[in-house]
C-alpha cells in the first residue's frame, strides 16, 4: 500500500511538473509572437516568416502577414525568399570544405587565386573571409564587398563553377529543392519558384525589385525549412568537420565580431553566432546560440527587418527582433516589456537595471530613429529613450559603440534634412563618443563619416574637413558611400 503511495505521490509531481513547464513554454510562444507581430507592425513588414530549432527540433515557426499584398496571399512554408548576405554561410561552408580536402590553405596570398591581383599580397583568404582585409590587415573589422572575390577562389581552387560547387557540396547532398542561386528572373519563370513579392517603404508600402546574380556574398533563394536541414546539418558536422565548425563560429581575433562567413559575439558569457542579409526590399536573420543548441531563423519581404539595427557593425543585441529572442527563450525575461511604454513625460519602466535591459532600451532607440525618416514624431520617441537610458546607465562612455554614435548622429541629421530646428540635446554625447571611437579605432570610416557630418552641421569647418579628408586619404579601404559623401563634401569646400 505504502509503495502505490508513494508512486502515486512521484506521478503527481512529475505529470504537475510537466504541466509547469507546459504553461510556461505555452506562455513563452504566446509572448513571443504577440512580440512579433508587434514588430511587424512597427516596421511595416508585409510577410515575416519566424522559426525556433532546438536540438535538432522545430520548437516553433510561424507565417505572419502576406507574401503578396496586390492579391492578399498568405504567407506560408512554400513561399522562397532571396536571404541575401546570409549566402555567406553557405560560401563559408565551401571554403572550409576545400581546406578540408587540401584544395586551398586560408594562410595563402588572395592574389594567387586571382587572374589579375588587386590587393596587397599580405591580404591573406583568411583576411577576406573574416572581413578584416581593410585598414590594419588582420587586426580590424569592417564588413566589405571584398568577401565577393571569394567566388573566383572556390572556382578555382574546385575546378568547378561556384553554382557546381555549391551544388556538389551543400544542396544536392542535404536535398535542399527549396533553395538555390538566382541568376535573372528567367529562371523563376522556368523553374516555376514561389517568391515572396518584394516590398520598400516610402511614403507608404510600394512594390519593389528583387536583386538578380550570385556571388559568394549573396544570391540565394530558400525558406524555413531548407535552413532548417542546413542548420541540422551544421549542428551534427555533416558537412564540415567539427574542428572546420568552431574555427569558422570563432571569433577571428581577439574581440573582433566575425569569424569565417559569420559573425561571432559574446554577450553575457554567452556566445552567438549570426548572420543576417539585406537586400533593398528583403531582409533575413539566421542567429545560432552553440551552447543552448537553439536557432532563430526570420525571412521578410522588405528590409526593415535587417537595416534598422545596422547589423552591419556586429552586434546582434541591436535588432528588437533579437532581443525579442533572447528575453523570451534564453533569459527567460519573459516579463519584460520589449517596446516601453511612452506618455507624455516620462518612460514607465519598472525593471531593475542590467546590462541586456540597457542594450533593450539602446535597441529600441536606434529602431525609433531609423523610422523617424517616415514619422518625424518618432524623433522625441527615440530622444526620450536615449534620454532615460543615459538618465538610468550614465557611463555611456564605457558602453558606447557604433550604433549609439549613429543613432545620435541621425536624429540630429534627420531634424536637419526635415527643417525641424536644430537639434543640439545630445552635443555633448557625441562628442565624447566620437572621441572615444577615434582613440580605440582611428582609421575607422563610420566614426569620420559620423563626426564630419555632425562638425559641418556645426559650422566647424576645419574639424570637419579632417574627418572628410581622413576617409578620402584612408589606405586599404575599398570606396563605399561614405567615401562619396566625404569627397564630395571637400569637392564643395
Amino acid at each position: 500500500m505504502k509503495s502505490i503511495i508513494a508512486y502515486s505521490l512521484i506521478l503527481l509531481v512529475i505529470l504537475s511538473s510537466c504541466t509547469k513547464k507546459s504553461k510556461q513554454s505555452d506562455n513563452r510562444e504566446e509572448k513571443f509572437t504577440s512580440e512579433l507581430i508587434a514588430l511587424k507592425k512597427f516596421f511595416q513588414i508585409p510577410g515575416l516568416a519566424v522559426s525556433i530549432q532546438k536540438n535538432g527540433n522545430n520548437i516553433y515557426q510561424n507565417y505572419l502577414g502576406v507574401s503578396d499584398i496586390e492579391k492578399q496571399t498568405e504567407l506560408d512554408s512554400t513561399v522562397l525568399f532571396p536571404i541575401a548576405s546570409i549566402t555567406k554561410v553557405f560560401s563559408g561552408v565551401l571554403i572550409m570544405k576545400l581546406v578540408e580536402q587540401q584544395k586551398l590553405s586560408l594562410e595563402e596570398p588572395i592574389n594567387n587565386y586571382l587572374d589579375a591581383p588587386i590587393q596587397q599580397d599580405s591580404i591573406l583568404i583568411k583576411h577576406i573571409l573574416s572581413h578584416t582585409s581593410q585598414g590594419n590587415i588582420g587586426t580590424e573589422f569592417y564588413y566589405s564587398s571584398r568577401f565577393g572575390i571569394l567566388t573566383r577562389v572556390i572556382e578555382k581552387a574546385s575546378n568547378k563553377s561556384f553554382k557546381e560547387f555549391m551544388n556538389q557540396e551543400i544542396l544536392m547532398p542535404l536535398q535542399l529543392k527549396n533553395t538555390f542561386l538566382l541568376k535573372d528572373s528567367l529562371q523563376i519563370t522556368e523553374e516555376n519558384r514561389k517568391i515572396a513579392k518584394p516590398y520598400v517603404l516610402n511614403e507608404g508600402t510600394k512594390k519593389g525589385f528583387i536583386d538578380f546574380g550570385y556571388s559568394t556574398s549573396a544570391g540565394i533563394v530558400s525558406n524555413l525549412n531548407d535552413l532548417a536541414i542546413f542548420n541540422d546539418a551544421l549542428d551534427t558536422n555533416t558537412l564540415i568537420s567539427e574542428e572546420s565548425k568552431n574555427l569558422m563560429f570563432s571569433s577571428f581575433k581577439d574581440d573582433l565580431p566575425y569569424g569565417y562567413g559569420i559573425f561571432s559575439q559574446e554577450i553575457e558569457d554567452l556566445q552567438l553566432v549570426w548572420a543576417y542579409g539585406q537586400y533593398d526590399c528583403y531582409s533575413s536573420l539566421f542567429l545560432k546560440i552553440p551552447s543552448k543548441k537553439i536557432t532563430l531563423t526570420l525571412l521578410a519581404n522588405n528590409n526593415l527587418l535587417s537595416d534598422p539595427a545596422r547589423l552591419i557593425y556586429g552586434d546582434a543585441t541591436s535588432s528588437l527582433f533579437v532581443i525579442s529572442f533572447l528575453k523570451n527563450y534564453i533569459y527567460k525575461h519573459g516579463e519584460m516589456e520589449l517596446l516601453e511604454l511612452l506618455d507624455t513625460t516620462e518612460i514607465v519602466s519598472t525593471y531593475p537595471k542590467s546590462t541586456f535591459h540597457r542594450k533593450k532600451l539602446l535597441a529600441q532607440a536606434l529602431s525609433e530613429s531609423f523610422m523617424a525618416r517616415f514619422d518625424p514624431e518618432k524623433i522625441k520617441t527615440s530622444s526620450k529613450i536615449l534620454e532615460y537610458t543615459f538618465s538610468q546607465y550614465p557611463n555611456y562612455q564605457e558602453y558606447a559603440d557604433l550604433n549609439l554614435l549613429h543613432n545620435l548622429s541621425f536624429l540630429k541629421d534627420v531634424s536637419f534634412y526635415m527643417d525641424l530646428g536644430e537639434f543640439n540635446t545630445f552635443d555633448t554625447q557625441i562628442e565624447l563618443i566620437g572621441e572615444k571611437l577615434i582613440k580605440e579605432t582611428p582609421k575607422s570610416p563610420y566614426v569620420h563619416i559620423y563626426l564630419g557630418t555632425y562638425y559641418d552641421r556645426k559650422g566647424n569647418t576645419e574639424k570637419a574637413k579632417y574627418h572628410f579628408e581622413s576617409i578620402v586619404n584612408a589606405k586599404n579601404f575599398s570606396k563605399n558611400w561614405y567615401t562619396q559623401e566625404a569627397q564630395n563634401w571637400l569637392n564643395n569646400h
